[in-house]
């Protein structure tokens, strides 16, 4: 059978409160019987004074004549004095008519007890000739007994007060613990949710900031990741469309031209399928963030597999490419699909929105290789972020969609740079750092 867990903020207020009170009975009642005690003591003290100096001013003949005993001076006034026989019986003076404790002061001691509700005090009374009786003096046990139940009371008051000062405490430390374990909780609702803006909030709990932290670069990571898994499709999209459009209209030209070879439309497909599936399989890497093997990338039999795949779009478009690679170019490693890529989209845009002859060189600039993309149309307008993802519609016809934005990724996770070198006649520059360079 389940039991519904405690929460934490009434936990902790129960523990602190808990110890608070136990600390305090701990406390307070050994006190509170050593204040007892102390208060008694106290009072029988001043009560053995008192009767030892009555004792020592009564005549030897009190027992044999009775008669006024003088009282020194300074007593209290709720004082009770009497004198008693050696059998405990009262000669004079106030108190009951027998005292027990009278009696037992005839061993020559001082005996205290409490008696018809009041505590009394004897003393022998010495002579020449030995004791002759006893002075019994007595206070009401009520002012013991007040004096020890106010002190009792104060202390109850300040044993309130601790423990309303732990309650206190207690709250606020219950909601400085339970506090950021509450606010974590809420995140990862709204994470689960789909709000990956949540941020993590300082609480001065040191584990409880790690976990706030965690959850933060968590969610960042996981908004990253489907802000990529939703371009995935767009750029899957835009990079296939021409590859695909190209084996169409092989397979539908070895279809309707007289005397074609069906064969070599086929293996021309085939060929271009394989370029379609190395399309995918590198936009799944850059939607899946995951780094792809760099290796030393051949750039003159790039350039060269670049020279085929585009030469039949190129012609039937009535476009030329010149493609040029200067030797020796410094080694660097990157992945041959992404920047096949970052090729395709540059002159892809080139051959939609561009004019005249394609431009495509490699160039040694030093540090690394350059890979220039140029043609001779009219550019790219003044103020026009043509590296800004955005969606189809938004181009207008004349936009540059989401190619040039996917270019750019693909070249900072290669390390590189993609830049717009000349705006007219444009002029792409692809950079990328020479292999010692791409060690971290």
């Amino acid at each position: 059978m389940n039991q519904q867990a405690t929460p934490l903020r009434r936990q902790v207020l129960t523990a602190i409160v808990g110890v608070a009170a136990l600390a305090v009975v701990l406390f307070a009642i050994p006190l509170a019987v050593a204040v007892q005690r102390l208060y008694r003591e106290e009072a029988i003290t001043t009560l053995e004074r008192d009767a030892t100096r009555i004792a020592a001013v009564v005549p030897d003949s009190v027992v044999t004549d009775p008669g006024p005993v003088r009282i020194p001076s300074g007593l209290s006034s709720r004082l009770s004095v009497g004198i008693y026989g050696l059998g405990g019986n009262h000669i004079i003076g106030t108190g009951p008519t027998w005292s027990g404790v009278a009696m037992h002061a005839r061993d020559g001691r001082i005996h205290e007890a409490v008696e018809h509700g009041a505590l009394a005090v004897a003393a022998p009374v010495p002579s020449e000739q030995g004791l002759i009786g006893v002075v019994r003096v007595s206070t009401p046990y009520d002012k013991v007994s007040d004096r020890t139940q106010g002190t009792w009371l104060l202390m109850t008051a300040l044993a309130l007060i601790v423990l309303f000062l732990a309650t206190v405490f207690a709250r606020r430390q219950a909601a400085r613990l339970a506090g950021p374990l509450e606010r974590l909780t809420a995140a990862a609702q709204a994470l689960g949710g789909g709000d990956f803006s949540i941020r993590a909030q300082h609480s001065g709990v040191p584990e409880a900031d790690a976990a706030g932290l965690a959850l933060e670069a968590t969610a960042r990571r996981l908004g990253d990741l489907l802000e990529r898994e939703r371009a995935f499709s767009a750029d899957v999209s835009h990079q296939l469309r021409t590859p695909l459009t190209g084996m169409l209209l092989g397979l539908e030209s070895s279809l309707t031209r007289p005397g074609a070879d069906p064969e070599a439309a086929i293996r021309t497909a085939l060929k271009r399928g394989e370029h379609l599936q190395d399309i995918i399989e590198d936009l799944l890497r850059l939607a899946r963030d995951s780094r792809p093997a760099r290796e030393v990338l051949d750039l003159t039999d790039l350039l060269a597999d670049t020279r085929a795949q585009w030469q039949g779009p190129l012609t039937a478009a009535g476009r030329s490419m010149t493609i040029a690679g200067q030797e020796p170019l410094p080694e660097v490693r990157a992945s041959r699909g992404a920047i096949r890529q970052i090729l395709d989209v540059l002159i892809d845009n080139a051959l939609r929105h561009g004019q005249g002859r394609i431009t495509v060189a490699a160039v040694d600039v030093g540090t690394g290789v350059a890979i220039e993309v140029g043609d001779e149309g009219p550019g790219v307008p003044d103020g026009d972020d043509i590296f800004t993802r955005r969606a189809p519609s938004s181009a207008g016809g004349g936009g540059h969609g989401i190619g040039l934005a996917l270019a750019r990724s693909l070249a900072e996770a290669e390390g590189g740079r993609l830049v717009l070198r000349r705006p007219a006649p444009p002029v792409f520059t692809l950079l990328l750092p020479a292999g010692e360079d791409q060690a971290g």
